[in-house]
């Protein structure tokens, strides 16, 4: 049970340490170095006690990164500058189970049960509590939805990455090769790295096009200036330079990279393995709750008591979807 104690808060750590790097840095860059790095600690990991690169899974683990770690990040990391660490986590750990059952039932004929679907309402009705729009302006009304169409981006990639991970984990069960957590979270972030890379690639290079012929696009102005489309409003584009910028960003890249992809999956595999999962699952999924004193203190965030109720339900509900038979 520790295990899962350490993972959820390390994953909480992670999501708040994710908002400040991505308001600094911008989110689609800052998701790219962050993997980076990230790949590199589980490389050494993988290939000094685990598998490496084989395997037969390998494909679909590369596949699962691609839609979990790449989309699913990538989204991830638009989302938090726009809503916080506080909501965005809330959307993307309550919501990505009950994607994950959907694809499994389309794809793979997994049954749900009417407690299953159960909860997924509960879940989406407390997330529909959190989100009960707040804001006055048209801007913020703007960012704050498109934060939400990121989140909830990052929750369906995130759940399918889950699907296709369990799919690898079969394909090497029959094939008499035990898998590793560390070794198939090696293989999966480097499809996260790869699409990640490719993501920062096209913003780079609109902004270059931006400039050389004098126009000035949304998108362009947007990740080009610290991705100014995912970024807090009180930051101004140009701000800093890249010295500053890498000055203020790089320990909580580093952070983000061993709290999240490193020893939080590090934590959540060791608890798999030495605790039942209907004890992991529930302690797991109240990552939302426990990312609130972080947000606190890190983002002087004081969430309403509208949107804590939500959290709570949202909560309770994905606790409950996890035991749910």
């Amino acid at each position: 049970m520790l295990g899962a104690v350490f993972a959820t808060i390390l994953f909480a750590f992670s999501a708040v340490s994710g908002a400040r790097v991505a308001k600094l840095m911008g989110g689609t860059e800052a998701n790219f170095w962050r993997l980076s790095l990230a790949t590199l600690f589980l490389a050494a990991l993988a290939h000094g006690f685990g598998a490496g690169l084989a395997g037969n899974g390998f494909y679909i683990f590369i596949l699962s990164g691609c839609i979990g770690f790449g989309l699913g990040d990538v989204s991830l990391f638009q989302a938090y500058p726009r809503l916080g660490s506080r909501l965005t986590i809330l959307i993307v750990h309550c919501l990505a189970a009950p994607f994950a059952g959907v694809v499994e039932w389309l794809w793979l004929g997994t049954t749900l049960t009417a407690a299953q679907i159960a909860c997924g309402v509960v879940i989406l009705v407390g997330v529909a509590v959190a989100l009960a729009p707040e804001h006055e302006s048209h801007e913020a009304r703007r960012q704050f939805g498109i934060g939400i169409f990121f989140a909830v981006l990052g929750a369906v990639g995130q759940g399918g990455g889950v699907v296709l991970s369990r799919k690898a984990y079969e394909v090497c069960a029959l094939a008499g090769q035990p898998m590793d957590g560390i070794t198939a979270a090696y293989q999966r972030i480097i499809g996260g790295v790869i699409l990640s890379g490719l993501a920062l690639l096209v913003v780079k290079r609109e902004f270059f096009f931006a400039r050389s012929d004098g126009r000035q696009s949304p998108q362009a102005t947007t990740e080009a200036a610290k991705d100014e489309d995912s970024k807090s409003p009180s930051l101004a584009p140009g701000e800093m330079s890249t010295t500053e910028k890498w000055q203020q960003s790089g320990k909580w890249i580093a952070f983000n990279a061993l709290a999240g992809p490193t020893l939080g999956v590090s934590c959540y595999q060791w608890a798999l393995k030495t605790t039942p999962s209907a004890v992991v699952l529930p302690i797991v999924a109240l990552a939302p709750l426990v990312v609130m004193p972080f947000a606190r203190w890190l983002e002087q965030e004081r969430p309403s008591k509208r949107s804590t109720l939500g959290a709570v339900i949202a909560v309770a509900g994905a606790g409950a979807l996890a035991l749910a038979k």
